[in-house]
């Protein structure tokens, strides 16, 4: 089935920035929301920031002023803007599309990428 490919992560100073990618191919459905999520060691998945296709973005509270989610439903790609990094956000970072066969639908079908290691040292 379809997976979404991630990149962009690596280790940065804290203070520094990233930009994560990810982008699902080989199907025709687009998204109607895109998600990315995080997980630390020894800790559960926790949403970090969500946008739907109609451009409406939410984030968690640990990353609001510093993250940047944007991206383009229709070609089911999205970015994650993470600027002031500090070393708790320190995780991999996944993303999640809800694909759709079409706008409006009720079926959604989750696709998710593979992880991308996010490493802020202090």
């Amino acid at each position: 089935q379809v997976q979404a490919v991630e990149s962009g992560g690596g280790l940065v100073q804290a203070g520094g920035s990233l930009r994560l990618s990810c982008a699902a191919s080989g199907t025709i459905f687009s998204s109607n929301r895109m998600d990315w999520y995080r997980q630390a060691p020894g800790k559960q998945r926790e949403l970090v920031a969500t946008i739907t296709s109609a451009g409406t973005t939410n984030y968690a509270d640990s990353v609001k002023g510093r993250f940047t989610i944007s991206g383009d439903s229709a070609k089911n790609t999205v970015f994650l803007q993470m600027n002031h990094l500090k070393p708790e956000d320190t995780a991999v970072y996944y993303c999640n599309l809800k694909l759709t066969p079409y706008r409006g639908s009720n079926r959604e079908y989750d696709c998710w990428g593979q992880g991308t290691q996010v490493t802020v040292s202090s």
